[in-house]
C-alpha cells in the first residue's frame, strides 16, 4: 500500500503584512474567534495563541509574519476573511492595460479618459448609434479605439478589450467612472498574495459638497455601488457579497478561464466574481481606493436602473443554485421570531434557550462554550429578523405593503413592519444622512421596491422561484463555519 504524505498547509506571501479584521472577535482568552467572510466561529489550537496576540497588538497597521508558523496561520485567517493583507502602496508604472467598455455618453467618456492619463487604454464602442464622438474622445487622448458593429453588452465588451491586453493586470472601468490620482498605486499591490484574482476599489457618487437635492443626498448616503468604508474578502453570503465591475482589477491570465458570460446584460459582474470564488480564488474590496461615478440623479432613471439590477435576478440563480434565496432562517430562529410576533415573549424565551443549549452541546470542549452559545443565538436572531424585513421590503413587496397597510389591524403584521422599518431606524442613526429619519425611510422602502419588482419580473419571466423562495436552514446539520484553525 502506498503511503501519501499529506500537502504541507500553504504558506502567506513572504514580505507582507497581515492585520485582524476590525470585525474579528476574540472569547476565551484568544482561543475563540468570531467574525469572517461569511461570519462564523473559529477555534484556535495553542500553538497559534502566541501569534494571535502578536497580531492583536499590532493593530490595524499590522505585522509581518516571520515563520513558517505565523505565514500558514496568516494564510489561513486570510482565507477565511478573520485577517486582510495591508500591502504597501507603491507607485507606477504598473503593467496594467486598461478596458473601457463604451455606448453613447461621449462626455462621460472624455472625463474617464482624461482620468487615466498615462496608461495604455483600449476603448470598446459597444455598437453606439452615433460612432463619431465616441471615436473622436478615444482619439484626443491616445486610447486605441475597437467597435462592435451592433450592441452586444458590456461582458461581450469587457471580454473584447481584456483579449487585446498584453499586461498581466487588466482595469475595466466603465464611462462614467473617474479613478482617483494613485488608485493603482493601492490596488496593484494586493496581487502581492497570488491568491488574489481580482481587487476591487470604492466606488463613490461624484456630487458636489453638500449635495443639492433629496435624491442627490440620498444618494451621498447610499449609493447602489458603494460598499463601504471597511474592506473585506467578497464572497457569497459574506457582507459584501460580490463587486461591481463599474471598476475592477483583474489578473489577465485569469481572464483565459473565467471570462464574462456575453448572454448576461445584467449581473455579470455578480457571476463573474462568484465563479472565481468557486475556483479558490480571492476577490478583494480595497476601499482605500476611490473611484468617482457619475449618480443617476432622475428620480425615473434612478427607479428603472435599480429595477433593472432586479431583473438579473433569476438569470443568475440558475448559474448559482441557492445563493440567491432572499432569506435563509434557521427552524429555530424562526420559532422564536413567531412567538414574538404573536406576542409570546417568554415562549420566544425559551425557544432561543433550547437553541442555545443544542448549540452549546456542539461547541462542548470549546472554551467559554456558554458564553459563545448565547451570543451567536442572539446575534443570529436579529440577523435572520433583519433578513425578513429586507425580504419583505424587495422581494415580498406586495406581503410587505400588506403588513404596513395593515399594522393597525394585525399583531403579526405590525411585527412584520417592525421587521422592516426598525432596520432602516438604525441606517439612519448610524449613517447619519443628510436626511430626516422618515424621508430616509421612505426612500430607502422604495429603493428596495424598485429593485423587488425587478426581482419579481425575473421569478414570473424564467418561471422560477428560486428567486423569491426562502431556504430554511435544519438546526446545526454541518459544521461549516465552525472550525478548528492554526
Amino acid at each position: 500500500m502506498t503511503r501519501h504524505t499529506p500537502a504541507p498547509p500553504a504558506l502567506f506571501p513572504a514580505g507582507l503584512r497581515v492585520a485582524l479584521a476590525p470585525s474579528t472577535s476574540f472569547r476565551a482568552s484568544g482561543r475563540v474567534a468570531t467574525g469572517g467572510a461569511p461570519w462564523g466561529v473559529a477555534r484556535f489550537k495553542e500553538a497559534a495563541l502566541p501569534y494571535l496576540a502578536e497580531l492583536r497588538r499590532a493593530g490595524p497597521g499590522g505585522l509581518v509574519p516571520g515563520t513558517a508558523l505565523g505565514r500558514a496561520l496568516a494564510r489561513q485567517l486570510v482565507d477565511r476573511g478573520l485577517a486582510h493583507p495591508v500591502p504597501a502602496s507603491r507607485p507606477g508604472p504598473h503593467p496594467v492595460t486598461v478596458v473601457v467598455p463604451a455606448y453613447g455618453r461621449a462626455h462621460e467618456l472624455d472625463r474617464c479618459l482624461g482620468a487615466l492619463h498615462g496608461l495604455p487604454v483600449v476603448v470598446v464602442d459597444d455598437g453606439s448609434p452615433d460612432a463619431g464622438p465616441v471615436r473622436e474622445a478615444a482619439e484626443r487622448h491616445g486610447a486605441r479605439l475597437v467597435r462592435h458593429d451592433v450592441n452586444r453588452g458590456p461582458a461581450a465588451a469587457r471580454n473584447t478589450g481584456a483579449a487585446l491586453a498584453d499586461t498581466p493586470l487588466v482595469a475595466f472601468v466603465d464611462s462614467d467612472c473617474r479613478p482617483a490620482d494613485g488608485c493603482l498605486d493601492i490596488l496593484v499591490p494586493s496581487f502581492d498574495d497570488p491568491k488574489v484574482a481580482a481587487v476591487a476599489p470604492r466606488i463613490v457618487p461624484d456630487l458636489p459638497l453638500p449635495p443639492r437635492g433629496l435624491l442627490a443626498r440620498y444618494e451621498a448616503a447610499r449609493s447602489a455601488l458603494d460598499l463601504g468604508r471597511d474592506q473585506d474578502l467578497v464572497r457569497p453570503r459574506a457582507r459584501v457579497g460580490f463587486v461591481p465591475t463599474a471598476t475592477l482589477v483583474v489578473r489577465r491570465d485569469v481572464l483565459r478561464d473565467v471570462a464574462f458570460d456575453e448572454e448576461l446584460r445584467l449581473g455579470e459582474d455578480v457571476d463573474f466574481v462568484w465563479r472565481l470564488h468557486d475556483r479558490g480564488l480571492h476577490v478583494r474590496y480595497q476601499p482605500r481606493a476611490r473611484v468617482a461615478h457619475t449618480p443617476r440623479l432622475a428620480w425615473r432613471a434612478a427607479a428603472r436602473r435599480r429595477h433593472e439590477y432586479g431583473t438579473s435576478a433569476a438569470a443568475l440563480a440558475r448559474r448559482h443554485p441557492g445563493r440567491l434565496a432572499p432569506v435563509r432562517p434557521s427552524v429555530w430562529n424562526l420559532l422564536t421570531l413567531a412567538f414574538v410576533a404573536q406576542g409570546r415573549p417568554r415562549a420566544g424565551a425559551v425557544s432561543a434557550l433550547v437553541s442555545a443549549g443544542l448549540l452549546r452541546r456542539r461547541l462542548a470542549g470549546t472554551p467559554g462554550a456558554t458564553g459563545l452559545s448565547v451570543s451567536v443565538v442572539a446575534q443570529g436572531l436579529v440577523a435572520d429578523a433583519s433578513t425578513l424585513g429586507l425580504a419583505l421590503r424587495r422581494e415580498w413587496w406586495p406581503l410587505g405593503l400588506l403588513c404596513l397597510a395593515t399594522a393597525g389591524r394585525s399583531r403579526l403584521a405590525r411585527s412584520g413592519a417592525v421587521a422592516m422599518l426598525a432596520p432602516l431606524a438604525a441606517e439612519w442613526v448610524t449613517r447619519g444622512p443628510r436626511l430626516g429619519p422618515v424621508p430616509w425611510a421612505v426612500l430607502r422602502c422604495l429603493d428596495d421596491l424598485a429593485y423587488g419588482t425587478g426581482v419579481t419580473a425575473s421569478a414570473l419571466r424564467h418561471r422560477s422561484l428560486a428567486v423569491i423562495a426562502p431556504r430554511i436552514q435544519l438546526p446545526f446539520t454541518k459544521r461549516t463555519d465552525d472550525r478548528q484553525t492554526g
